[in-house]
């Protein structure tokens, strides 16, 4: 019987895996995942995974800490670990590291980016090598190159693209099989200090577009922040929320995707109490 449960679960993935693994790609942390994965125009250290051109908004070194479940199956766990770090001079750099997945089907990867500010714009690159394997079958092996934009337009409107996997990374010659590459842009409106408002696009080159939207309300300005949002590829409601306390930031954010389930996402960041470097 449990054989048969995770052989399940492995065909399930199989015929979720291309809707879902481009999340997994280019979509990380609590508070993107409450707000509806509404995140290209964030700027945080998890930027470095939703748009690495947000990296230039982190102004001290930060590490977090993320874990998402989804639909209760333990084969649908991601765990990721980014580090950001800022130079007054030379940009900021970021390294990141995921695993998703369990012994029947995983993927991990480590990636590296850097994001530079010019002018009222900042321009973001990052590579990832990521390995995909499956029981009985071996794993492979890819590498992927994206990169992003970032700008306040008019006063308090953001826009922000990213493009993921822009070499169309291949991991197997037999049916041609690649990574997916994923095309996002979206705006952001800060009407008041307490609200913001984003909504976005995103489009996987072999499916149809996402329209993803979230919203931000702080209760209490820099200490507490609830979030809701919405995806309708994947019919997915999100609700959340973030606390802060000195320079540890929490976040915690709850889905409904319709048929599938109710998925967990939970974020830890800390910003280490130092100075901007030379």
């Amino acid at each position: 019987m449990k054989l048969f449960l995770r052989l399940l679960v492995l065909i399930v993935c199989a015929l979720w895996r291309h809707q879902a693994l481009a999340q997994q790609l280019c979509n990380f942390g609590g508070r993107a995942a409450g707000m509806g994965n509404a995140s290209v125009t964030h700027t945080d250290v998890w930027a470095l995974g939703n748009n690495t051109a947000g990296l230039t908004g982190v102004q001290q070194p930060q590490l977090g800490l993320y874990v998402e479940n989804r639909f209760g199956e333990s084969a649908f766990t991601t765990v990721a670990l980014q580090a950001a770090y800022p130079t007054k001079r030379h940009g900021t750099y970021g390294l990141s590291l995921s695993r998703f997945g369990d012994a029947l089907f995983s993927q991990q990867h480590v990636g590296v980016g850097a994001a530079h500010k010019l002018g009222q714009f900042s321009v973001g690159a990052k590579a990832d090598v990521w390995q995909v394997a499956v029981a009985g079958y071996g794993n492979q092996k890819a590498v992927t190159l994206s990169a992003g934009v970032q700008g306040e337009v008019v006063p308090n409107v953001y826009f922000g693209a990213f493009a993921y996997n822009l070499n169309q990374a291949q991991l197997a010659t037999f049916e041609d099989e690649r990574l997916p590459t994923v095309m996002k842009a979206g705006l952001a409106y800060r009407p008041t200090t307490r609200l913001l408002l984003a909504a976005e696009t995103e489009k996987d080159i072999d499916h149809r577009a996402d329209v993803k939207a979230g919203a931000e309300y702080a209760v209490l300005e820099g200490k507490f922040v609830l979030r809701t949002g919405f995806s309708t590829r994947t019919n997915r409601l999100s609700a959340g929320a973030g606390f802060q306390a000195r320079q540890l930031q929490i976040d915690y954010a709850f889905g409904v995707a319709v048929p599938l389930g109710n998925s967990h996402h939970l974020a830890l960041s800390y910003r280490l109490p130092t100075p901007r470097p030379d």
